[in-house]
């Protein structure tokens, strides 16, 4: 309990001070704005080609929120392809062009993704500090590709996803700064289901994020991580792991209530939803070498009744 306070404490300090937005959004960003118009769209393509789920629980937004949230998307989306490309030697100055972007609001011509993002940016007051986190969180990629401890990974879990949260409050709007801890807290349940999914698609690619003092806790060697092998020691450290965070998916719900009434709905989506895939990835053994868990339209349907009771 003490290592999850501690952790929980860093990542408050990153989030830092939250100002309560005094001023609305200003919805009416395409009146009379085809180029942004199209900005807009394009953000919305990405966001369909890339995550299912995403693109779903933000479709139970109304129409400006939701084109906001997946301006958002589609900016961390950007940022995280330039770390991922294989063959790009320009990752550095990518990365600074879009630090600039979110510093100045400045962008090339034709960044249709820029374009939306910067306008979202702006218009929904968004503390641009967060976005400048995700970016270094992105940037990690570049330089560690192993973690010690789970305090170490719950940091990294902060830059790529809680960062994305806390954006997200600016755009379904919440009613009072104590929804920050919650949603620093469904980030990094979110980021950990992503990582429990993706272990084997990970290694592939020469990152092991699975923290290396709870593997050999469990006597579980790098060898075994390389070569796919489902034993009973790998069984019992994916049930702590999904243990673990199906806990931060219920300590971080009572925050999704603090959202504005019609953003509820979208980001408990979100939650359950991904909450599905550490189901499906227990259904099939915790095989996440050969397989990739996922949650069919049909299983992200059938959630929706029992989350609507719920909130």
């Amino acid at each position: 309990m003490q290592a999850q306070a501690n952790w929980e404490n860093q990542l408050l300090a990153l989030a830092g001070s939250v100002p309560h937005p005094r001023t609305r959004p200003f919805f009416s960003y395409w009146a009379g704005d085809a180029s942004l118009r199209k900005a807009y769209k394009q953000a919305e393509k990405i966001t369909a080609q890339h995550s299912k789920s995403f693109y779903f629980a933000s479709g139970l937004l109304p129409e400006e929120k939701r084109s906001a949230v997946r301006a958002l998307y589609a900016f961390c989306r950007t940022v995280d392809d330039i770390v991922d490309e294989p063959s790009d030697a320009k990752k550095a100055s990518r990365l600074e062009y879009w630090r600039g972007t979110v510093e100045t609001a400045s962008f090339a011509d034709h960044d249709r993704v820029a374009a939306a993002w910067a306008d979202t940016l702006a218009r929904c007051h968004i503390p641009r500090h967060y976005a400048l986190q995700l970016i270094d969180g992105v940037a990690r990629d570049l330089s560690q590709s192993r973690y010690q401890t789970f305090e170490e990974l719950a940091t990294y879990c902060y830059g790529v996803a809680s960062t994305v949260g806390l954006m997200s409050m600016y755009i379904v709007g919440f009613n009072h700064p104590e929804a920050v801890p919650y949603a620093i807290k469904l980030g990094v349940a979110l980021q950990m289901t992503n990582i429990l999914r993706d272990v084997g698609e990970d290694y592939k690619n020469g990152r092991l994020y699975l923290p290396r003092e709870e593997l050999a806790f469990y006597g579980i060697q790098e060898s075994d991580i390389a070569d796919g092998r489902i034993t009973d020691n790998w069984r019992q450290f994916m049930k702590f792991q999904i243990e673990r965070t199906r806990q931060l998916y219920t300590e971080s719900w009572a925050g999704i209530r603090m959202l504005e009434r019609e953003g509820q709905l979208a980001v408990g989506a979100a939650s359950v939803f991904y909450q599905g895939i550490l189901d499906e990835i227990e259904k099939h053994d915790y095989d996440v070498f050969t397989r990739r868990a996922s949650l069919s339209a049909w299983g992200k349907v059938a959630r929706i009744p029992a989350l609507m009771l719920n909130l």
